[in-house]
């Protein structure tokens, strides 16, 4: 049960936590004092990601706040968050946003989206952001700021909460589990629809740099499109079967961007391994049974023997791949927040759609940390940003100095923590004391709320959020789940 798990904030210091993490057997660096920028800090030093210089080490991943317009343009609630990525002192701003490539392909009605009819939307979250760092820092030097192109692919929800999945391949754990039946092949994209798709993102990646971005991430984790293609095995033709066949999609796309618009930099967010599905329930998460799918196919860095381990193999082939495209840097991700959350964002709380925790959810930081470091030290010299850290709380800037200080990751990348806590990346810079009040607990509620039809933000934490009504019914949701 959770109450086996101590939580972070029950570990009064870095002591504590060195000696939790002895006791589970896990390897983490862990620095006793955090070091601010004007004392060498090595969070402070800056890096070159293709043509751009980037001042510090922090990066704000992107984040989907199902709560732009439905035409894709940007709410005030959209604006504020980018504003709070401008403030935060983050460098190395990692898309802001997951932008949708096409109306279908929406995770949400309310997703932002990459078309023409929202360039000017785009344009004003880049000001919202630019114009707030500007406020905080006086300029924009070192900074830079992309925007996310991706499709949903199984996981598109583009007109209401109901599932109207594009889906790579039947994949028989993932649609028992979304109700998807296996005998539909209308769902599944031809290779003349994927034809369109390519040209869709070349046409967005246009728009992004049209809208003044410098770069654009084409995203490949999490369980969407791009990321789903890297498994299918079982699809026949080009776009899948073997490794070339699985990665053409991606590779194809990096490829036509970079030939349409070479002054743009192209970036990759990439989950570099996977388990099975686990059951949704509100006991400690065990997995769906996959024993009559031995060796298991159905996954991308997935150990075929025994699928709850990890393979690294082809997605070290696949990072060398996307070297020689030309990438310039890799965002390094795991599992899918739909159907492994423990894995992909480890936490004591889980989500409304997720289970108890099966390990301590520090066990699942340092998997994401250690293979990060894998990645990274088998490419030095390809910059990458390392995730799963939220879930160190009080200790995170104490890990990350250290895990940036022995070379095992380049930038330290945050995503939840940035809703209730946006300017971390500031205080610990500039030597001031962590604001514990902020800091973010792993309620989940930002994962919760959208799974309920509500706009993503931090309830507990953050005030604007805690005033609107849409609180008091993320609160009634979670008590009737207990």
């Amino acid at each position: 049960m959770t109450e086996a798990y101590p939580k972070i904030a029950q570990l009064k210091s870095v002591a504590a936590l060195r000696q939790r993490l002895d006791e589970l057997g896990l390897e983490l660096p862990l620095d006793d004092a955090v070091i601010k920028a004007s004392d060498d800090s090595p969070l402070a030093k800056p890096v070159q990601v293709g043509p751009h210089h980037v001042s510090n080490r922090w990066c704000i991943h992107p984040m989907e706040g199902w709560d732009a317009n439905r035409d894709g343009s940007p709410t005030e609630l959209t604006l504020r968050r980018w504003r709070n990525f401008g403030l935060s002192g983050a460098k190395f701003i990692w898309g802001g946003e997951a932008a949708a490539v096409q109306r279908d392909g929406r995770a949400n009605p309310n997703q932002t989206m990459a078309v023409r009819e929202n360039l000017n939307g785009l344009r004003a979250l880049l000001d919202a952001l630019t114009s707030a760092h500007i406020e905080s820092f006086g300029n924009t030097d070192g900074l830079l700021v992309g925007l996310q192109l991706t499709h949903s692919g199984r996981f598109c929800r583009p007109n209401s909460k109901e599932l109207e999945p594009r889906i790579a391949y039947h994949h028989p754990l993932l649609d028992e589990k979304f109700g998807i039946d296996p005998s539909d092949e209308s769902i599944v994209w031809t290779d003349s629809d994927l034809e369109r798709l390519i040209d869709n993102y070349v046409t967005s990646a246009g728009l992004a740099q049209e809208a003044g971005f410098q770069f654009v991430d084409i995203k490949s984790c999490h369980g969407y499109l791009l990321h789903e293609f890297l498994s299918a095995r079982t699809r026949e033709g080009k776009f899948g079967g073997d490794f070339e066949g699985r990665t053409r999609l991606l590779r194809t796309i990096i490829g036509r961007v970079r030939d349409a618009y070479p002054e743009l930099t192209v970036v990759v967010r990439l989950s570099i391994f996977d388990m099975p599905p686990f059951k949704t329930s509100r006991e400690v998460g065990e997995p769906m049974d996959y024993s009559r799918l031995l060796p298991y196919d159905l996954g991308f860095g997935v150990n075929a023997a025994d699928p709850l381990q990890s393979d690294l193999d082809e997605p070290l082939q696949l990072i060398g791949e996307l070297q020689k495209l030309g990438v310039a840097a890799l965002n390094i991700s795991a599992g899918s927040p739909y159907y492994n959350p423990h894995m992909q964002r480890p936490a004591i709380f889980p989500p409304s759609d997720g289970y108890l925790p099966p390990e301590d959810p520090l066990v699942g930081v340092v998997r994401q940390i250690q293979a990060a470091r894998r990645c990274q030290e088998a490419f030095p010299d390809l910059p990458m940003v390392g995730s799963g850290y939220s879930y160190l709380q009080d200790y995170l800037p104490h890990v990350a100095q250290a895990v940036v200080r022995n070379g095992w990751i380049d930038f330290i990348g945050l995503g939840r923590m940035v809703l209730s806590y946006p300017d971390l990346p500031a205080d610990t810079l500039a030597g001031r004391e962590m604001r514990r009040k902020l800091v973010c607990r792993t309620f989940s509620d930002c994962t919760t709320a959208p799974r309920n039809g509500i706009v993503s933000g931090c309830f507990p934490l953050d005030a604007h959020y805690k005033s609107l009504p849409e609180a008091a019914q993320l609160r009634a949701i979670k008590q009737d789940l207990k």
